[in-house]
């Protein structure tokens, strides 16, 4: 027997799953923008990815919430904190970054196709919930809270209705936009001073 004993040799092994996830959610970022909520499938993602199919299979049980992952490693997910002290201030910076996003493309069209599907895709609902529309409602929870806290707006407003007022002409007009027009940034500024008008306290 040698003196030198060859080490044996290890294979590959299984790399982490988050290199494997981002590899997964980046190819998927770019099948959706490029071909679009209808021409997206996994399929093509696992193909883009080189990742194996039970793999992408076991961690993505809709074809929607793997289009919902690559669509928010497209535009961020990043939530800004807009917390100034002027409620009518950081509530029209908290709706921008849905003005904003509405006027891009692909990416507006993209995500009012995502809401659509998530109508009939009970998984991608609930990751909308938990990823995205979530946290942005927490977030602007807690700046309607803030502002009860320091005497700008009553106490006994209603802090949910006060956001569904806001959000939901603005999701109304980028889902139905040849009804009423498009989603402006004068517009969502309006539709705030409409939210705020009976709740401020004057100074």
């Amino acid at each position: 027997m040698s003196s030198t004993t060859q080490p044996s040799r290890r294979g590959r092994g299984r790399r982490p799953f988050a290199e494997v996830r981002a590899d997964v959610v980046a190819a998927a970022a770019d099948v959706l923008l490029r071909d679009g909520v209808q021409g997206f499938t996994i399929n093509k993602v696992i193909t883009a990815s080189g990742v194996s199919s039970a793999t992408v299979f076991k961690y993505w049980r809709s074809r929607g919430a793997l289009a919902l992952d690559g669509f928010v490693h497209a535009v961020g997910d990043e939530i800004a904190d807009y917390d100034t002290g002027d409620i009518r201030a950081d509530l029209i910076a908290l709706i921008e970054w849905l003005v904003n996003l509405a006027a891009r493309e692909p990416e507006g069209t993209v995500l009012a196709q995502l809401i659509g599907i998530a109508q009939i895709d009970a998984d991608l609902a609930a990751q909308f919930d938990h990823h995205y529309f979530g946290p942005r409602r927490r977030a602007a929870l807690a700046l309607v809270d803030g502002a009860k806290a320091r005497g700008e707006i009553r106490e006994d407003a209603d802090s949910g209705l006060i956001l569904d007022v806001i959000w939901g002409p603005c999701y109304f007009r980028m889902l139905m936009p040849h009804l009423d027009g498009q989603l402006t940034p004068e517009f969502a500024r309006r539709v705030v001073d409409v939210a705020l008008a009976d709740v401020l306290i004057e100074t």
